[in-house]
């Protein structure tokens, strides 16, 4: 079977962020990759860079004091990151092409503007359309997401709708433009567990139904496994293990991977067993030595770990695609 064609490209990203304390680097050096019509996730701890690795591809780092230093992000064949910040180019990419639903649904939306007035201004500002015609796709936006009388819900302001149908209201307006790739960072934060369930369907019929690419930004590794073909594990703003969900469930290779899935309940788990939390706290990224970030917290770190340089990314077995940042070779360790 053919590759498919790659629609997202980083390599190399590097995004700082300036402080009095001196230099976090939240984004070291960060490379994957979203073929077409596929859905990856990208996950770890709050803090480990996720979201601002997304932020950057869209370039919406607030600078100062954030920055990004070096990089490419190929969309599409075009280096987004040869665009000015507020180019007429990235401007069109943004929403039209690449859509971002972002976190915290209770607040992403702006409280002054009915949710026609935000929803129907997305779509003019794209799509070059009357107003009347926007009202209109921004209706069938609303009953595409499953909101129940969407003519009546254009006239709602925010507070008068619930998380889970602010939620929605934020995919609607990310698939409105027709866009060819979907960042979803952190899609189901403040919801209840049912309300996430129902998120993540929706989203999963609307990608697969539309034929979408996405990117789903989590810290929650039970939530993407049976969503993302495959998976980014990210720790202190590098990714120290890749590949599809079926080789990262079944043989996750870096301690940090096998810490998330032993922290995660499991229904064949036995009754009454405990979770096994991850020990310790994230690092701080300021002036982080060059070694392994992840050596303080790991069960399995040995002398020689706490001295060598930073591991880079490796193929777990010759030819294979599963790729580990770690000096230990962890089969069968879970």
């Amino acid at each position: 079977m053919q590759d498919k064609t790659p629609l997202l490209v980083v390599k190399n990203l590097r995004t700082s962020f300036f402080t009095s304390a001196g230099e976090v680097k939240a984004v070291n050096d960060v490379s994957y990759h979203v073929d077409e019509e596929e859905v990856v996730a990208i996950v770890g701890e709050s803090g480990c860079g996720k979201s601002v690795t997304q932020m950057s591809v869209l370039q919406l780092v607030q600078t100062p004091p954030g920055k990004i230093l070096g990089g490419e992000v190929f969309y599409k064949g075009k280096d987004l990151l040869k665009y000015g910040q507020k180019s007429k180019e990235i401007r069109a990419i943004r929403g039209a092409e690449i859509s971002m639903i972002f976190q915290e649904p209770m607040t992403s939306l702006n409280p002054v503007f009915t949710i026609g007035q935000q929803l129907s201004q997305v779509i003019r500002v794209h799509k070059h359309v009357s107003r009347k015609e926007a009202w209109a796709e921004g209706v069938e936006a609303l009953r595409k997401v499953g909101i129940p009388e969407p003519e009546a819900r254009m006239k709602n302001y925010p507070f008068e709708m619930s998380g889970g149908m602010r939620q929605r209201v934020m995919i609607a307006i990310a698939i409105a433009c027709n866009s060819s790739l979907i960042i979803a960072d952190e899609p189901t934060t403040a919801l209840d567990v049912t309300t996430q369930a129902q998120v993540m369907e929706l989203l999963m019929s609307i990608v697969k139904g539309l034929k979408k690419a996405m990117i789903v930004v989590t810290h929650n590794l039970g939530l993407v496994t049976r969503y993302a073909d495959r998976i980014y594990v990210m720790y202190a703003g590098k990714i120290i293990e890749s590949g599809t969900t079926e080789e990262i469930m079944k043989h996750p290779m870096h301690p940090y991977t096998i810490g998330l899935l032993k922290s995660v309940p499991n229904l064949s788990d036995e009754k009454g067993k405990a979770l096994v939390p991850i020990e310790g706290a994230p690092p701080i990224v300021i002036n982080l030595p060059d070694r392994c970030a992840f050596c303080p917290r790991c069960p399995y770190a040995t002398e020689d770990c706490m001295n060598a340089s930073m591991p880079g990314l490796r193929p777990v077995d010759v030819g294979q695609k599963h790729l580990v940042a770690c000096h230990l070779d962890m089969r069968g360790s879970r």
